[in-house]
Formats: C-alpha cells, sequence, structure tokens
C-alpha cells in the first residue's frame, strides 16, 4: 500500500526549515508546515506555496510544552492526511558553558531538542496507515560528531538525538526509516555578525558554507533512499573533519 506523500516539518516556517519545506512541496508533498512563535512567517510561506498550488498547512505547538507535542502529530494529519515523513527541524540553540548552566534553560534544550522530536516519531509511527512505509529525519548539528564546550546544553541534546536516532532505526524497522542531518555553518545565527559568520565559513575544510537548500537536498536523499537507516550526513562543508587544532599546526612531529 502507498500512501500520498505528506510531511509534518518542525519549524517550518523559516531558514532551514523553510527550505525543507519548499523542497518537499517541489516534490509533491503535502506538507504541514510547523510554527512556534513565528505565526506570520508560517501564514506568509504558507500562501505563497498554496499560491503556486501546493497543498499546505500550518499547525502551531509549543515543543517545550507535552501537551503541544501530543497533540501535533493528530492536528497535522487532520490538515493534510496521514504523515509518510517527520522531519524534526526546530530546534533550541541558547548559547551556555559549564560556568553559567541554567537549570532551566537546561531543561528546555532537552524538551525542545530531544523529548519533542522523540515523542514526535512514536506519534508519526502509531498514525502511520497500516502497510505504509514511513520515514523520519531529524535535523542534528555536525558537532554531535565533534563536539566542543560551547553550547553545552545544545550539544547534550543533540548528541542524545542522535543516539535515539539510531536506537529509534533499530525499533521502528522495517517499516520507518529513521535518519539525520547534520549541517554546519549555513546561516549566520541571531548573535552572530557576518564577519564573524564569514570568517567561521571560509575556516571550514571546503571553505564555504552550506546553503539551506543543500540541507534539504540531504533530506530529501534521505526521504526517498529505501536502503539506509540510523545514518547521518553531515552537510558542514566537512567542519566536522577539521584538524588544524593547536596540539597538530605549525608543530614537529
Amino acid at each position: 500500500m502507498t500512501a500520498p506523500a505528506a510531511a509534518l516539518v518542525t519549524g517550518g516556517a523559516k531558514r532551514i526549515g523553510r527550505a525543507i519545506v519548499e523542497a518537499l512541496v517541489a516534490r509533491g508533498y503535502a506538507v504541514a508546515i510547523h510554527y512556534g512563535q513565528s505565526r506570520q512567517q508560517a501564514a506568509d510561506v504558507a500562501d505563497a506555496l498554496t499560491a503556486r498550488g501546493a497543498r499546505v498547512a500550518t499547525v502551531s505547538a509549543d515543543l517545550a510544552d507535552p501537551a503541544g507535542v501530543d497533540a501535533l502529530v493528530p492536528a497535522a494529519a487532520a490538515a493534510v492526511g496521514p504523515l509518510t515523513l517527520l522531519v524534526n527541524s526546530a530546534s533550541e540553540f541558547v548559547p551556555d558553558e559549564m560556568g553559567d548552566l541554567d537549570r532551566a534553560q537546561f531543561e528546555r534544550h532537552m524538551r525542545v531538542n530531544l523529548e519533542a522530536p522523540v515523542f514526535l516519531a512514536q506519534a508519526f509511527a502509531r498514525q502511520l496507515p497500516e502497510g505504509c512505509t514511513g520515514t523520519v529525519v531529524n535535523i542534528l548539528d555536525q558537532r554531535v560528531w565533534r563536539p566542543t564546550p560551547r553550547f553545552l546544553s545544545y550539544t547534550l541534546a543533540k548528541s542524545a538525538l542522535w543516539t535515539a536516532t539510531q536506537t529509534m532505526a533499530q525499533a521502528l524497522a522495517p517499516r520507518i526509516r529513521v535518519n539525520a542531518v547534520g549541517p554546519g555553518p549555513t546561516l549566520a545565527n541571531t548573535r552572530q555578525g557576518a564577519s564573524d559568520f564569514a570568517r567561521q565559513s571560509a575556516a571550514v575544510p571546503l571553505g564555504r558554507a552550506a546553503t539551506p537548500a543543500e540541507v534539504a537536498s540531504a533530506v530529501l536523499f534521505l526521504a526517498e533512499a529505501h536502503s539506509v537507516t540510523g545514518q547521518m550526513i553531515a552537510v558542514d562543508g566537512g567542519q566536522h573533519l577539521a584538524w588544524r587544532t593547536p596540539d597538530v599546526e605549525g608543530i614537529a612531529e
């Protein structure tokens, strides 16, 4: 049995999430665009895509609220039909380190970046029509392969979601594949100036930032690669391979 292609993209109103929504629509998916606080941006995306003949809807939920998480998949399926793809793109990304760790912010990172994706995947699996196959793609970060002490709560949550990606791939096979995409520098964050982002992007092995469209292309590949599960594609210009560290750079060995 083949169900019509329908997806839920969390954080789909802007940035990388929006690029994923646009790529899925271009591939023929009906898409539920989740937003938290970006109501107007979600409406603008939906209006633009509807004008092009796409089947889209907007759905709202606070991913730090378990009740909101529990209601999200049913709302999305009611809006666009039974879901065959879940893209967990929404993310909490607030800087912290061991010296200034805040319990409330730590817990919010865990709820949004770990708990919500896992329980959304559970709900996705439960609503998948009998006889159909489905796919979950989690948007992680290359730093799960190359951790640093910066953004500690974020890194811990994303690293746990990488482990969850693999264990959910085991648990949900063979009907559901679970994979991940790990972006590196793609868009400047809200605290980062253009010059800092340019320096960061130039310093990765390939010497440039990724684009949101490239991240979306990786999501599409994983949505259609029917023999791939439990994997992560790092779309990071090789950032996770960076090796010019003080212990080797300029030191004779």
